[in-house]
């Protein structure tokens, strides 16, 4: 009986820390759209076209500071280069100042950038699409589409992986 009792309390706990365990599916492609002219999908063949540049190794810390992983030998595309081509919707220049963006990966994690954020600081220079990590080209990286910000302090809370979605959104 014990045996019985102790086997199902297992059986419970390991099923409890499978489920806390999100997984993240790789993407192939990732779509750009809300407040544009076009709707944009960039695919793997695509970020290839692009010019890539070296990125540091990358401590990857959460939101304790505490190390959770290191990222090394990665190259990448400019954020700024990919959006290069989206026409923006809007009246008046003021208006860009109400546009965010949300990333969106394939387990439903977001994070928000502000319109300025990417087009008006520093931070937004270092914001890259990962185009090969660890000496693997794209399509051999697990967590693809992958996008980073290498200048922040907490690296983990804006590292996506799997990046399925950019919506560009005003503020009503």
């Amino acid at each position: 009986m014990k045996i019985r009792i102790l086997i199902l309390t297992i059986a419970i706990l390991t099923n409890f820390s499978v489920n806390g365990q999100r997984t993240i599916l790789q993407t192939d492609s990732f779509l750009v759209t809300g407040k544009i002219k076009n709707p944009t999908t960039f695919t793997l063949a695509d970020l290839d076209t692009f010019p890539s540049t070296d990125i540091k190794d990358q401590i990857i810390f959460n939101h304790n500071g505490e190390v959770k992983d290191t990222l090394t030998g990665m190259s990448g595309v400019p954020l700024k280069t990919l959006l290069a081509s989206i026409i923006y919707v809007y009246d008046k220049p003021k208006f860009l100042n109400e546009f965010y963006f949300v990333f969106i990966a394939s387990d439903g994690y977001r994070v928000v950038f502000s319109w300025n954020e990417i087009y008006n600081t520093e931070t937004g220079n270092n914001f890259f699409i990962v185009t090969e990590m660890e000496g693997k080209k794209l399509y051999d990286v697990d967590q693809r589409i992958i996008f980073i910000s290498t200048a922040d302090l907490k690296t983990g809370r804006r590292y996506i992986k799997g990046l399925e979605k950019i919506e560009v959104r005003q503020l009503e």
